[in-house]
């Protein structure tokens, strides 16, 4: 970039990917501690003698989360692609602080009958909303503010943060397991992770208004086209519908096999292993962060040799693998078993989390990235990821539980079919400064290229 020293300019992707990192993962620990702590409110808003029904209850309130994932992705998407992607994620973090003290304040059946649990499903439908938005607007901004050759990188970091946010939650969980009684967590001791969510979203909202917006939202903007009301659209998305379809294909076997393997594993290794709460917990915490280290490793290998290869690692090795891993858990008798178990399936779904964000935002252009990877992954995510759970508890209560195992299988192979025809998304330019670079690559001006793609901003200021 012209006028900005190098050391500058790497700041500036520094702090752009600590602040979108650290906004996400706060945004993913308010949504993911709903499902760690599930297992000691259930009760508290659905009575009943059976523990498995009480657990599809909160389930579904989990899963009806997702039903408003897509109208996010479709509000917060086209707010990011016409009014950039920092004023995108400013928004979905206060809306997920709102979500999670209505979580934190709602009454028990106890204290109003089934008022408290509507409560829940407001508080749980706004989250949807605000995470349906979240997952664009970060994917869109930690790709489009990395280096071109360093994007698997730089994405990996969505999956990094939201395994964080989810290990925060975790964490929390086995600290207060270790403080209070079962009596008391089932009181009140719930409440407050919700508490804790509220205010590490404050402190997220005042760090993400320091962020800068990314060059390729600035260059598209202010150039031509800039006052452009088309931008973020769903008659520019239709252009691109073969994108979309692309997105949600892809999405469709990664979005479940990654819930399985981390929000029902600790419920599963209860329910049909057999253990404690407490160890079945500690296992979903040491194999999730051994899973975060993982990501950046894969995605710098997705920027050296593609990210097809990859993908296709991950489907195949969850088609062929998910029976015989989760069978196997459901007869681990020990922590160190279930942890590596744990370790394997979640080593093959790292094929797909450290990379698919880039891979969404690297399919479509700038003035419709955010939308185009935030309507279908919610769509995908609202029919798949958000009901996973649901579906597993579904056929466990019926006797049929390993009809699950081969669900899961099913849509990792509806996948890996979408990875083996698609391209690799690799080298894709996302602006026009990069696609000017490729043309003068081309013509066989190698400086000329290197110059301009180290400005992708100015030619559009």
């Amino acid at each position: 970039m012209p006028g900005t020293p190098p050391g500058n300019l790497h700041s500036k992707r520094r702090l752009a990917l600590v602040g979108g990192s650290l906004g996400n993962l706060v945004e993913w620990y308010d949504w993911f501690v709903y499902a760690s702590f599930a297992i000691y409110f259930a009760d508290s808003f659905f009575p009943g003698d059976n523990p498995t029904t009480q657990l599809m209850n909160t389930a579904g309130i989990f899963a009806v989360g997702f039903v408003m994932r897509p109208v996010g992705g479709w509000v917060l998407g086209r707010a990011a692609d016409r009014h950039g992607r920092k004023s995108a994620l400013t928004l979905t973090v206060t809306m997920m602080s709102v979500a999670a003290l209505l979580i934190a304040v709602a009454p028990t059946y106890g204290q109003a009958g089934y008022f408290g649990a509507l409560v829940l499903l407001l508080a749980r439908l706004l989250q949807g909303m605000s995470i349906g938005g979240e997952y664009a607007a970060s994917a869109t901004y930690l790709t489009e503010a990395s280096a071109r050759n360093r994007r698997g990188l730089g994405s990996s970091f969505q999956y990094v943060s939201m395994t964080c946010g989810q290990l925060l939650g975790l964490g929390i969980l086995i600290t207060m397991q270790h403080t209070l009684t079962t009596a008391q967590l089932e009181s009140w001791g719930w409440r407050i992770p919700f508490v804790l969510g509220a205010l590490f979203a404050v402190v997220v909202f005042w760090i993400r208004r320091r962020l800068t917006e990314t060059d390729a939202f600035t260059e598209e903007s202010s150039g031509e086209g800039g006052d452009d009301n088309t931008r973020g659209t769903l008659k520019v998305l239709w252009q691109h519908r073969r994108q979309a379809g692309l997105v949600m294909a892809l999405t469709l076997g990664g979005t479940v096999a990654y819930y399985t393997y981390t929000t029902y594993l600790t419920k599963y290794l209860i329910g049909s292993a057999g253990m404690s709460k407490n160890t079945a917990t500690l296992v979903s915490f040491t194999a999730l962060a051994v899973f975060a280290v993982l990501q950046p490793f894969a995605g710098m290998l997705s920027d050296r040799i593609g990210r097809r290869p990859l993908l296709i690692t991950f489907a195949v090795g969850c088609t062929l693998g998910t029976y015989p891993i989760m069978t196997a858990l459901g007869s681990a008798s020990s922590y160190w078993s279930a942890l590596g178990l744990s370790l394997l399936a979640l080593v093959i779904v790292t094929g797909y989390t450290s990379i698919n964000a880039a891979v969404k935002a690297e399919l479509f252009p700038t003035r419709v990235r955010a939308l185009g990877v935030a309507l279908p992954y919610a769509i995908a995510n609202a029919l798949f990821g958000g009901t996973a759970e649901y579906v597993a508890l579904w056929f466990k209560n019926s006797g049929h539980e390993t009809m699950f195992f081969w669900y899961v299988s099913g849509c990792a192979l509806v996948s890996l079919v979408t990875y083996v025809l698609m391209s690799d998304t690799r080298n894709a330019a996302l602006s026009r400064a990069e696609s000017e670079a490729d043309s003068a690559e081309a013509e066989g001006d190698p400086a000329e290229a290197r110059v301009r793609a180290a400005a992708p901003a100015e030619a559009g200021r």
